[in-house]
């Protein structure tokens, strides 16, 4: 099972200070955070594509490349790429690039976007959110499979006959398809064969199980392997030596960051510290706590889910960087050593 981080690289105003980090602080920050989850054996990092102040995500395959020639074998991704909104032939381009500097270790994460700036920043109506995703990815997917693409569609010129470079080192390059529990979304990403992330950040991880089900048996009926399937889930939490001391860290930037996102899409309630508390239960969706308690949900996570690659997202708000930095360690050198162990002896039972 994998392991790794997601970011959104957060630049929310601190909640005890009130201090804003500079957005290329906040990138070279992540550059750091690669380097250092390489180092302590993590699998996989992954950057989401954002456009506004609050985040400085928006090119995250720049970010990846910078950290790509400092690393030796971590995975680096984007979580996610906003391809509706995007150009498949640049996404291509620039993920091959990133495959080319890394040896063969970039992924893209394909989804639709949570949020929605992207859509008026580069012309695109929120009319045809769903079409502008099945056009792209199927012109991605082609591009992909072929040095020469012949595809028309309705939101984008057409391509007749032409080379896109430069090719990836891995064949195929991998792409995931993200969701936030969309059943279509599972039912695609199944029939297509490709690994799909799930975003749980509210209630139990459980009832991601009958998305499981129908991602699986929509991959059989097209005919592809399910051994082969593979499985991610991204969920916020943070990791200290103790959980009293991850809890406390976490809260407030995360109560921060989650009351803003609330007015934002009219939830109408604040996020409170019981809220918080229930969701960092070992049935939650929150992965906070000291290094056992973490590889416990991880664990448990896997026996319902059955994932394959599991990304803890640090951070949800700003919080001090040698904090994060603290956080990845002990996910790399603490938390993935016990969660490898256990799960080698229970499904070496099986």
């Amino acid at each position: 099972m994998e392991i790794g981080i997601s970011t959104f690289l957060e630049t929310t105003p601190d909640p005890k200070t009130g201090e804003v980090i500079s957005h290329a602080e906040r990138l070279r920050n992540a550059v750091e955070e690669i380097v250092l989850a390489d180092q302590v054996g993590l699998d996989v990092y992954g950057i989401g594509e954002h456009h506004r102040p609050d985040y400085a995500g928006a090119s995250p395959v720049v970010a990846l490349a910078a950290a790509a020639a400092m690393t030796k074998r971590i995975r680096l991704t984007s979580a996610v790429t906003v391809l509706s909104s995007d150009d498949p032939v640049r996404v291509y381009q620039s993920f091959s690039t990133l495959d080319g500097i890394s040896n063969g270790r970039a992924e893209i994460m394909a989804g639709r976007g949570s949020f929605v700036e992207s859509f008026p920043l580069f012309g695109y109506s929120l009319d045809d959110y769903d079409e502008l995703f099945e056009e792209k990815l199927e012109l991605l997917l082609a591009i992909r499979s072929s040095e020469k693409v012949t595809w028309r569609g309705g939101h984008r010129p057409a391509i007749d006959n032409l080379g896109v470079y430069p090719r990836s080192v891995q064949n195929p390059l991998p792409v995931w398809i993200a969701s936030g529990g969309n059943p279509q979304s599972a039912v695609r990403a199944g029939l297509l064969g490709l690994p799909i992330a799930f975003a749980i950040i509210g209630g139990m991880p459980e009832r991601f199980a009958p998305l499981v089900e129908l991602y699986k048996k929509a991959a059989v009926q097209a005919g592809h392997d399910p051994a082969k399937l593979q499985i991610a889930t991204h969920s916020h939490g943070f990791v200290s030596e103790t959980t009293e001391q991850a809890a406390d860290s976490f809260f407030l930037p995360t109560q921060a960051q989650m009351n803003v996102i609330g007015r934002e899409r009219g939830w109408g309630q604040h996020y409170t510290r019981a809220t918080f508390d229930e969701a960092r239960s070992l049935r939650g969706a929150l992965y906070v706590g000291d290094p056992e308690y973490v590889a416990e949900k991880i664990i448990l996570l896997r026996k319902n889910l059955g994932v394959t690659r599991f990304f803890l997202h640090v951070n949800v708000g700003t919080m001090p960087h040698r904090e994060v930095l603290r956080a990845i360690e002990l996910l790399g050198t603490k938390v993935a050593p016990i969660v490898r162990k256990e799960l080698a002896r229970i499904e070496g039972k099986e």
